[in-house]
């Protein structure tokens, strides 16, 4: 298992790719053996799981058969469902426009200013000037959900807009988000995926065992699901030719494709699970 792959985020990335399609909540056992299948060992586990639970993402319940097990909350789900649309869903076209973060903290309370710059910074905004923060208009929602949640949203304000110059907006756009750094974490992505796509695609179709399906696509989700919120789907005609974003994407839908339903049947197979 690569030292990128830590076991909370593997955890998060498990409950994203298949917690939700339990019935109920995920028996601790269960989260042992489908974390085990991608190395991560049962004390790693259970105290991963003690973290979120303090952070409130994940809830203990009971199983139906009274096995102690943890469910996502309500917060966490909205977490999840709002990282669906950039994990699937497309690229922002150019005409689809911006959304602006406009934001004023006052110096009494300048450690939410911190925690506001670091949440837009994390959900892919970048810094078009000092209070102002810019991302693809698409992002508005969970922008708003995550402002909500986190309440702040009584220090921003949000806008829809259209870039109308002085610079060219591909010149803008390089000045707001460090392209470089991305462009990388695209070809680290590809570095480690793009040779397991081949592997598989060297294979007939028919030939997709459940456990290695579900280890190789958990991995992979694991190693995506963070590209989209770097590299918050930049239109591509203002990024720099030959931009390694639009590949990497293409591995990883190739992958999800050919491993994510394979791999829930291993996900979903209680005769495995330890006793």
């Amino acid at each position: 298992m690569s030292e990128l792959h830590t076991p909370r985020s593997l955890i998060v990335t498990l409950y994203g790719a298949y917690g939700r399609g339990f019935p109920g909540p995920v028996p601790v056992a269960e989260l042992i053996r489908l974390l085990g299948a991608v190395g991560v060992d049962a004390p790693a586990v259970r105290s991963c799981v003690s973290r979120l639970k303090r952070r409130g993402l994940l809830l203990p319940e009971r199983t139906g058969t009274g096995a102690a097990g943890y469910a996502l909350s309500p917060a966490a789900r909205q977490l999840l469902d709002d990282g669906d649309r950039r994990v699937y869903g497309a690229p922002a076209g150019e005409k689809d426009g911006w959304v602006l973060a406009v934001f004023s903290v006052p110096e009494a309370e300048r450690a939410k200013r911190h925690v506001l710059r670091s949440r837009l910074a994390g959900l892919g905004f970048g810094a078009a000037a000092p209070g102002v923060w810019i991302a693809p208009a698409t992002l508005y929602e969970e922008t708003r959900h995550t402002l909500e949640r986190l309440e702040l949203s009584p220090y921003v304000d949000l806008f829809r807009g259209e870039h109308l110059g002085y610079a060219a907006t591909a010149d803008a756009v390089a000045r707001w988000w460090d392209l470089d750094r991305l462009a990388a974490l695209h070809e680290a992505f590809l570095a480690e995926h793009a040779p397991v796509l081949a592997a598989w695609q060297a294979r007939p179709p028919g030939d997709t065992p459940a456990e290695e399906a579900y280890r190789d696509y958990l991995l992979a989700l694991d190693s995506w699901r963070h590209l989209p919120y770097a590299d918050p789907g930049l239109p591509a005609g203002l990024l720099p030719d030959r931009w390694p974003g639009k590949r990497s994407a293409e591995v990883f839908r190739a992958l999800h494709e050919r491993l994510r339903d394979a791999g829930a049947e291993f996900a979903e197979d209680p005769v495995n699970s330890p006793a």
